[in-house]
């Protein structure tokens, strides 16, 4: 029993029960065929890069099984890397760390064959016209990190 509620108790746990049934709505055609979007909401953490490791070692071990029998499949990495079938967004703070996370992220996810399809900046207040010198360096620190995602990352 103490081994099940640590294992229960994990930082994973739910990540991976989401996932499961993430990946559940691209396994039943007839289930996904109720949603015009399906959105996964994540955090760039290791957890992330895990299950979507997860999702590719799934991914091979269907094609080898199936290009053996000569078979027709449809994975749900095939589907995530299809960019008529998903469309994903990297959603930062204009701050220092949340765009160095969603850049490395962001290569993560190019290197499973994933594009990102945009960058959205959430939370700013670089275009508020701040009055107070402190929200007003802010603005100047936000417009920093909004140049890097516009012109490096995005």
């Amino acid at each position: 029993m103490r081994g099940i509620e640590e294992q229960l108790s994990g930082a994973c746990t739910t990540e991976i029960a989401a996932f499961d049934e993430f990946t559940a709505l691209f396994i039943d055609s007839k289930q996904t065929a109720d949603f015009d979007h399906i959105i996964f909401d994540t955090a760039p953490t290791g957890h992330t890069l895990l299950l979507l490791d997860a999702t590719g070692a799934y991914h091979r071990e269907v094609g080898k099984k199936m290009d053996q029998a000569k078979l027709h499949y449809l994975t749900p990495m095939m589907q995530l890397q299809d960019p008529k079938q998903t469309k994903v967004l990297l959603v930062t703070l204009a701050e220092t760390t949340p765009v160095l996370e969603a850049a490395n992220l962001q290569a993560d996810l190019q290197r499973a064959g994933i594009n990102p399809w945009a960058w959205v900046i959430n939370n700013s207040i670089a275009l508020a016209g701040a009055k107070s010198p402190l929200l007003h360096q802010r603005a100047q620190n936000e417009l920093r990190e909004i140049d890097l995602v516009v012109n490096q990352h995005a």
